[in-house]
């Protein structure tokens, strides 16, 4: 076990000095909270130059992937229905990522904290084993929270980080289209209290080290719900529901790095407009907002600033961006049609404006939650998504920006994966696109 977890260094080790564990020390089954000291202490937080650090003041770049599963009601992550988790887990540590962000939702959460019994847990017994309760292959499968705390001691052998997103309110696989944090479902105060709980539980154990607070927050006024940023106590005020959720989180674990998306659009303030204002008016074409993807406007932080008073230092801006292969949004299109987009023009037409302003001007760090897309002849025709995937990616490089890929999911209908062939090879080609944007040493590992 030794030489896999230094096998798992050399290829994932990043700035932070990821901790060998020792094989003795295993976190008991029951709960996380006597874990022995070596996982207490690799933490990370933000210095006053907007870098995340580690204890030591050593800047780190967290270069991660999503896998989802837990958020769509697969109990489990999706694609263990055919392959071995552990070894998806190694071949994501082995490519060098260094962080892996997990979509759950709230209900999954509370459905652990409250002992629930699973609905269908999509695991092939057979290819995972040591996922049964017998631990042989056709066994019995073990309760969804064993599996993923599995999962979670397999990270930690592989130095690889965990990001829990929570992704949406209730478990489904359209969930994320659900424009608030809160639904007919749960509640705000549901989301907190799924906050407050998997924050304890885990609470002395550095393998997780930041929360999503919620994924994609959006809407737009006529479309009936609506996530606005202002300094409002609104119900559906996004900038005050993440100050309370990450307040919640960091009374418990001062420790963990709290992401903060953005919502989709912003009033033209200038204009006369404000949250009130329609969509749009189809008989000029005029929009009163200022668009983006869903989750990535983040204007409002020039005007209302996301505080956490003493926690100030954990905070991660993290918008989401995406190709013209999922949606060919104004800022691909330039006034000259013989021209295509640029980093320049991406800049100057929506990336500054609506959140690489954070970064450049060191408000704080930022982390890109989510970015992806097809790099292949049959989806991206003309290549312009190739193009784009270079252009953010060497931005990124460029402004050691953190960021997490989406994804490794084969199953993501828009983007596609990592893998493919029902999550049974590795997509060498994309890999590609994305292998120069990972924390490498001087050696290039």
């Amino acid at each position: 076990m030794a030489n896999k977890i230094l096998k798992r260094v050399a290829a994932v080790v990043s700035a932070a000095a990821v901790l060998l564990v020792p094989t003795s020390a295993r976190l008991p089954e029951k709960t996380a909270s006597a874990a022995p000291d070596e996982y207490h202490d690799d933490w990370l937080h933000v210095n006053d130059k907007a870098q995340i650090v580690d204890m030591n003041g050593n800047e780190v770049w967290l270069t991660g992937v999503n896998w989802f599963g837990y958020n769509v009601g697969s109990q489990v992550f999706d694609g263990v229905w055919s392959q071995n988790m552990h070894h998806c887990l190694d071949l994501i540590a082995d490519h060098g990522f260094n962080l892996l962000r997990v979509p759950m939702s709230t209900e999954i959460l509370l459905q652990w904290k409250n002992k629930k019994p699973d609905g269908l847990v999509k695991v092939n017994q057979y290819e995972n084993p040591e996922l049964t309760v017998e631990g042989v292959e056709g066994g019995t499968i073990k309760y969804s929270f064993d599996i993923w705390n599995q999962a979670v001691e397999w990270c930690r052998e592989n130095g690889l980080k965990i990001m829990i997103d929570i992704h949406c309110a209730t478990t489904a696989s359209n969930g994320h289209q659900v424009a608030t944090w809160y639904d007919s479902k749960y509640s705000t105060e549901d989301w907190i209290e799924a906050l407050e709980w998997v924050t304890d539980y885990y609470k002395d154990d550095d393998t997780i080290i930041a929360i999503d607070l919620k994924n994609e927050p959006h809407g737009k006024h006529d479309e009936g719900a609506m996530a606005k940023w202002d300094g409002s106590k609104d119900i559906n005020n996004w900038k005050y529901a993440a100050e309370r959720g990450a307040k919640a989180v960091l009374d418990i674990n001062p420790n963990l790095l709290i992401m903060v998306e953005g919502i989709e659009v912003y009033p033209k303030f200038e204009e006369g407009q404000d949250w009130d204002s329609p969509g749009i008016d189809y008989t000029t074409m005029y929009s009163p907002y200022y668009g983006a993807w869903w989750g990535a406007n983040l204007r409002g932080v020039r005007d209302y600033p996301i505080d956490l008073g003493k926690y100030q230092s954990q905070l991660v801006y993290s918008p989401h961006d995406y190709g013209p292969e999922v949606w060919k949004q104004d800022w691909f299109y330039l006034e000259d049609p013989s021209k295509t987009f640029s980093r320049e023009t991406l800049l100057d037409d929506y990336w500054r404006d609506t959140w690489a302003f954070i970064g450049e001007e060191k408000i704080a760090p930022l982390l890109i939650g989510e970015w992806g897309g097809w790099v292949d002849d049959e989806h991206d025709k003309t290549g312009e998504n190739r193009h784009w995937l270079k252009e953010i990616r060497d931005y990124m490089i460029d402004n050691h920006i953190h960021h997490t890929f989406w994804c490794f999911n084969e199953n993501s209908s828009d983007t596609g994966g990592l893998v493919y062939d029902n999550f049974g090879k590795w997509d060498d080609v994309k890999y590609e696109f994305v292998k120069p944007a990972l924390w490498q040493d001087k050696n290039g590992k």
